[in-house]
């Protein structure tokens, strides 16, 4: 007996499912009359460093309406202070492994542990923040038909055999180090974001952002630029780790945040790197700080971590191509802005200063 058979946008063949639905409506609420922001949207880890910085940047437009959900493992209330209690302004306590239910048009996905010394504390944690959460957010982004942006990260190229490393390269990272719970993390919520939008027709788009750096970044966080500030401004040895020939690229948070809204704005998914191009080795870097802060201590060289890249730079082709972005501000221009924010919270002011 023939059965017909149901049909929901979707074709069966040999036992292949092919999708041909269409991404979901935005909320009703985005087209009513009596709205008056254009766009509701969600920041998680919006207290965090590049989160915050972000959220000035979209608080700018007076036709946004910024969410930021965050649990403050690493954020703080604090990188959002002079927005609390704004009209077009929501902080809510939530922790992304657990669904959110809320009405919103954009999602930016920064919830997770970027520093070694926060996702090797909690590496289990970490890994539920990159695969639960970014479920999570894409199950939400599915219920409401938002935009959702993943923040991932230069690390899914591993110690790269290719170099500078482009979109294409597909990584050499070790699945069982102690850096896997953020680099393969990472990598499973990229895994996640494309599944979700070839299977249910997600609006997604994937950043690669490589090191940043500038203020309300945590004091003592295990990454390099914030250690070499801090310690140059206690006098205490700057601690280079061997051999100290291995190089990172350093992009201002300013520049980061711009790319990452020219990336939601733009017309291509992604992965798209977001960073700057200028490579330094940790030699030259603890060389510009101590010329920049105190040219009186002394470099000491520690052993390294396991699993630390060699080489870290990125291409940023398609960031000029297709977003028409590239950073602006040079690493001798923004170090001296960070030293001024951690002078601050250190409460060390300059020699000479009253």
């Amino acid at each position: 007996m023939a059965t017909k058979e149901a049909t929901n946008g979707s074709n069966t063949t040999n036992g292949e499912c092919k999708i041909t639905r269409p991404p979901p409506t935005p909320s009703p609420l985005r087209f009513s009359k009596f709205f008056q922001a254009n766009l509701r949207i969600l920041v998680t880890g919006g207290a965090g460093f590049i989160g915050s910085h972000l959220v000035d940047k979209l608080m700018e437009n007076e036709k946004n309406e910024v969410i930021v959900a965050d649990n403050y493992f690493t954020g703080s209330k604090d990188n959002l202070k002079k927005w609390i209690g704004h009209p077009r302004f929501e902080l809510i306590r939530h922790d992304v492994t657990e669904p959110l239910l809320v009405e919103v048009d954009q999602i930016y996905h920064l919830a997770c542990p970027a520093s070694p010394i926060f996702y090797k504390y909690n590496p289990v944690k970490t890994i539920k923040t990159n695969v639960m959460g970014t479920m999570n957010m894409l199950g939400l982004a599915k219920r409401v038909g938002a935009r959702i942006l993943l923040t991932s990260t230069s690390e899914v190229y591993g110690d790269p055999l290719e170099h500078p490393q482009t979109e294409e390269y597909w990584g050499n990272v070790n699945p069982i180090g102690v850096r896997s719970c953020y680099d393969e993390g990472k990598r499973v919520a990229e895994t996640l974001m494309f599944d979700y939008h070839r299977q249910h027709g997600i609006e997604i788009r994937i950043a690669r952002i490589f090191n940043t750096y500038g203020p309300r970044m945590n004091i003592d966080d295990g990454r390099v630029v914030s250690n070499f500030i801090a310690q140059a401004l206690r006098g205490e040895p700057l601690t280079v780790q061997k051999p100290g020939t291995q190089t990172r690229s350093f992009c201002y948070v300013s520049d980061m945040v711009n790319g990452l809204i020219k990336l939601m704005e733009g017309p291509s998914t992604g992965p798209i790197n977001i960073g700057n191009p200028g490579e330094f080795t940790m030699l030259e870097l603890a060389e510009n700080v101590k010329e920049l802060i105190n040219p009186e201590i002394e470099l000491k060289m520690v052993e390294n971590t396991p699993d630390d890249p060699r080489q870290r730079k990125p291409n940023i082709t398609k960031a000029k191509e297709i977003l028409g972005w590239e950073p602006k501000v040079t690493l001798r221009e923004g170090l001296p802005l960070m030293e001024e924010d951690f002078r601050q919270r250190l409460a060390i002011p300059k020699k000479g200063a009253i």
